[in-house]
């Protein structure tokens, strides 16, 4: 798509707070590096893979691996060990193109590849993380199941010891990679409390199977997974973690590659708009001319910078190990809910042009009604800062 022509000595229409400049320039490298793979190899063929409800997830990890953006912001084992800007620069331009792309770099590398670098042995580290790192492995995480979602103490997936070994039963849902995945990181109950296991796919009684019938994330492996008494060697545990904290502070690190990522849909969105209001003749001029779309797109520019400043602040308290898991949800709640409002205002200045894939602005929207809901709903965050407002929890 090519950028809207600021006017001489203005601001970038884009970035009209030039939000940009505080990126560093080792941050704005990987933001343009990311951007031209984003230009040259998924927007000639997001649509078509969206329409027919494919993700080319084994064609494209190895690139993604050699780019260094698959788990870029973890120390050793192949990782690039990026700051939290420059990871978050990469999950906007990944989500800029589209939200099956950037769903797939956060669960290999803030899901599978996290868990495995925070709670695994040593062994599981040298065993996957460079295979995952460099896209020749593909991973999962194995957390929400059928009937629970946003409650997963609730979780029925168990494990129990049979000698030294254990056996895995249960089911879960909705699980981005799941049917392409080498590897799964799969939570479950124990005598012992939650633990987390590593799981080959190629175990004996693992099975996954694709979601059909997907109106959002078409361009993304959404899968349930199917336990039958799977065996597992003793080691399978991931022995550095017990109880929730374990996934949940997973779930935060993807937290942080959505309110990121939104920004990145959001500003597609705004792009496509004003590119198109600028060219669309209507009463003998361009529609970009009339006060009320001028209006949308003032609204679109102001929610949209906003909503990158969010991003910035809290990818910089990350850096100085200072954000709180309420501040990471303030960012998710506020930039998806942003980038929502900004694709669905896009598709009313595209008028009926806006309901095709000849424009990314439908796509975005339906993607982002999954984004809004997965790694916690916009009613738990809520809670969740409602918690850290009133000091008084809410959730039951």
């Amino acid at each position: 798509m090519a950028a809207s022509t600021p006017r001489p000595g203005g601001p970038d229409p884009l970035d009209l707070l030039a939000v940009g400049e505080l990126l560093t320039d080792e941050e704005r490298l990987v933001r343009d590096t990311v951007r031209r793979f984003a230009d040259d190899r998924i927007r000639p063929h997001i649509a078509d893979w969206f329409e027919r409800g494919v993700f080319p997830a084994r064609e494209l990890a190895p690139e993604l691996g050699r780019l260094g953006l698959l788990g870029m912001h973890l120390e050793g084992y192949g990782c690039a060990g990026a700051g939290a800007v420059a990871y978050g620069a990469a999950c906007l331009e990944l989500e800029a193109a589209d939200s099956g792309l950037r769903s797939f770099v956060s669960v290999q590398g803030s899901l599978a590849m996290r868990a495995i670098h925070a709670f695994g042995a040593e062994e599981q580290k040298q065993r996957w993380l460079p295979e995952l790192a460099a896209g020749r492995a593909i991973g999962c995480f194995g957390l929400t199941e059928p009937d629970f979602g946003s409650d997963p103490a609730g979780m029925r997936t168990t494990a129990r010891r049979k000698g030294a070994d254990w056996v895995l039963s249960g089911s879960k849902m909705w699980i981005t990679n799941g049917s392409v995945a080498d590897v799964a990181v799969v939570w479950a109950q124990t005598e012992e409390g939650v633990r987390g296991f590593v799981v080959p796919t190629d175990s004996r009684g693992f099975t996954a199977t694709d979601v059909p019938g997907k109106l959002s994330l078409r361009a993304s492996v959404t899968s349930g997974l199917s336990f039958d008494e799977v065996l597992l060697p003793g080691d399978a545990v991931l022995p550095g973690v017990s109880g929730l904290r374990g996934p949940l502070s997973c779930l935060n690190e993807a937290r942080f590659g959505i309110l990121w990522g939104t920004v990145g849909a959001a500003r597609d969105c705004y792009q496509a708009a004003l590119d198109y209001a600028k060219s669309r003749v209507q009463f003998g001029r361009p529609i970009a001319a009339f006060q009320l779309t001028q209006e949308k797109l003032v609204e679109m520019a102001l929610e949209l910078e906003k909503a990158y400043l969010v991003a910035w602040r809290i990818g910089r308290l990350k850096e100085e190990g200072r954000a709180k898991a309420a501040q990471v949800s303030f960012g998710k709640l506020n930039n998806v809910r942003t980038a929502l409002g900004i694709a669905r205002s896009a598709r009313t200045i595209l008028g009926a042009n806006g309901i095709t894939t000849d424009y990314p602005v439908l796509r975005h929207a339906n993607n982002l009604e999954s984004v809004l809901t997965y790694e916690g709903t916009s009613e738990i965050h809520t809670l969740v800062l409602g918690e850290a407002i009133t000091g008084e929890s809410a959730y039951r």
